[in-house]
């Protein structure tokens, strides 16, 4: 199984990936070029920016993804 499909039934089963979930899970670098790939594969995928702490007490920024609902 591709990365691509192993993160889109990880976001269809629970609901968001982070960068940090792909990494853990599928040992995928490259989260937002996966999206990018289900994008132009026709999946609509929503974005947020969220921010956090490092373990050094840094503030970091990273996305969160998940598909969006066809209303």
């Amino acid at each position: 199984m591709k990365q691509t499909d192993k993160i889109l039934l990880y976001m269809q089963t629970e609901g968001e990936i982070t960068p940090l979930d792909a990494l853990r899970e599928f040992n995928c670098m490259r989260l937002a070029a996966r999206i990018s790939d289900l994008r132009k594969a026709g999946h609509k995928i929503g974005r947020r920016i969220e921010k956090g702490t490092n373990r050094f007490g840094e503030v970091v920024h990273y996305a969160v993804y998940w598909l969006e609902v066809a209303a």
